[in-house]
């Protein structure tokens, strides 16, 4: 294939020139319609270019295309008022050639399918980009978390675990926390599940079902903060090469929940300065800076970063006791001049128009699939490196893999050994990145998938394809 050079000699294929054209003849035999817009056909996409480069075999590209099971339930939960409400679950198992299907629950009221679908797949290139033995798998239920109370929460979950309980397990697929779940809910559907088993005797055996757990009850330490602590480990392992020191660095995050608020507490504790956040409820914005960790304090307590520019009595990351912060618009946010964005809150968030103004070094994408690849190609043709989010948001799966084989041999790991083996892997996982990109002279989001493949590759040439 043909290569020419982005701003900043970058490689990218002439396959990435144009908007909405997917590239691979596979689309039309494995029956999916070239739909620019549809965020799994773009996963899919940008997968099967990478595949090219690399060489993959054409039977192997047809089998990552397409999930192997996807699986849709309806069940009815009583609610409060006594009433019934029907609702919609789904569980996505895309690819289990490395090991057990492994991915969140999402409970939030715009799941669907094809988002599903595509998640599923990006598990499956985290699990092997980072080398772990685990396939890759999603699920969801469309639902509004923040609507209900703890008693419906609880209810949702122990009947979607319920509905689907035939088709997982703790060593064939391996749910985990997502947006709109926590600790709490996996708790409930490890209890769900474990009171569903054949045998008391393997009871706490079936609580490998799900990781994300609260430590109580088998959970890792660590594992709350791991996602974000996975950007950090990236992007220090990464940022010096693109001329950018973490100590002192202004940095600004989009979507302030677990992954967000993390990645900016450890950023801020290694020196650098959260100048603009941006979530659903707002922005605000501070070139002096943000406390990142009174700002997660606001947000636990108020649901959302709005209204914390009201709050006077900011410290710490430089700020003036009574400093505050300034309330900016999405355009505002965006255009906030820093070394690094991390895009941390839902998918298909930075658009063309969105990547035009953005004011930044680096994007480094701690969410699943945050920017378009229409949005993709405006970065890269200004020259913004991306560190896409199969590297840098793969430290959840991670520390899922260490509480599972922590609960599968009785042991109990210290944080300081889970951060450890963390970065390890991490650092690894970059490094491998950094070489395919070298190797093919490519984007290094193609370099994050074809490091990837190559593992998924040599897999199903040793194992073969039955019969």
């Amino acid at each position: 294939m043909s290569m020419t050079t982005t701003k900043g000699g970058k490689g990218k294929s002439n396959g990435q020139a144009k908007a909405g054209v997917m590239r691979s003849p596979v689309f039309a035999e494995v029956g999916l319609p070239p739909d620019p817009d549809n965020l799994y056909t773009q996963t899919v996409d940008v997968m099967l270019h990478a595949a090219e480069l690399l060489g993959v075999p054409h039977e192997v590209q047809i089998i990552l295309a397409q999930p192997k099971n996807e699986i849709m339930v309806h069940f009815p939960v009583r609610m409060d008022n006594g009433d019934y409400r029907l609702f919609k679950g789904y569980r996505v198992q895309h690819n289990n050639a490395l090991g057990p299907y492994k991915g969140g629950l999402r409970f939030h009221p715009h799941v669907h399918l094809d988002d599903v679908k595509s998640l599923a797949l990006l598990m499956t290139m985290k699990c092997a980009l980072v080398r772990l033995p685990f396939g890759g798998g999603k699920g969801g239920v469309k639902c509004d978390p923040y609507s209900m109370s703890p008693a419906e929460l609880m209810r949702v979950t122990r009947r979607f675990c319920a509905a689907i309980s035939h088709a997982i397990g703790p060593d064939y697929d391996i749910p985990a926390p997502d947006v709109g779940t926590n600790a709490q809910v996996m708790a409930w559907f490890a209890d769900t599940y474990e009171s569903l088993t054949d045998s008391n005797r393997s009871s706490w055996d079936a609580l490998r079902v799900v990781t994300g757990k609260p430590v109580e009850v088998g959970g890792s330490l660590g594992r709350e903060k791991a996602t974000g602590q996975g950007v950090v480990d990236v992007c220090v392992e990464l940022l010096p090469e693109m001329g950018i020191n973490v100590k002192g660095m202004r940095f600004s995050v989009l979507g302030f929940g677990n992954v967000g608020s993390w990645t900016a507490r450890i950023f801020q504790d290694l020196g650098a300065k959260l100048v603009a956040v941006m979530d659903h409820t707002g922005g605000i914005r501070n070139d002096g800076g943000i406390d990142a960790h009174a700002l997660a304090g606001y947000v636990a307590k108020n649901g959302g970063v709005d209204g914390f520019e009201k709050v006077q009595a900011v410290t710490g990351s430089g700020n003036k006791k009574g400093q505050g912060a300034t309330k900016i618009s999405a355009n505002e946010f965006y255009s906030t001049p820093v070394d690094v964005l991390v895009p941390a809150a839902l998918e298909q968030m930075i658009k063309p128009d969105q990547a035009k103004i953005i004011n930044a070094k680096v994007v480094a994408e701690g969410a699943n699939a945050p920017t378009t690849p229409a949005g993709d190609r405006v970065l890269m043709d200004r020259g913004i490196e991306i560190i896409p989010a199969i590297l840098a948001n793969s430290g959840g799966v991670t520390v899922s893999y260490f509480e599972w084989v922590q609960n599968k041999s009785c042991t109990t790991w210290s944080v300081e050994k889970v951060d450890a083996e963390l970065n390890r892997l991490m650092v690894a996982a970059a490094t491998r990145t950094k070489m395919a990109r070298k190797k093919y002279n490519t984007d290094m989001r193609s370099a994050a998938y074809i490091a990837a493949l190559e593992q998924i590759g040599k897999v199903y040439a040793v194992r073969g394809i039955f019969p």
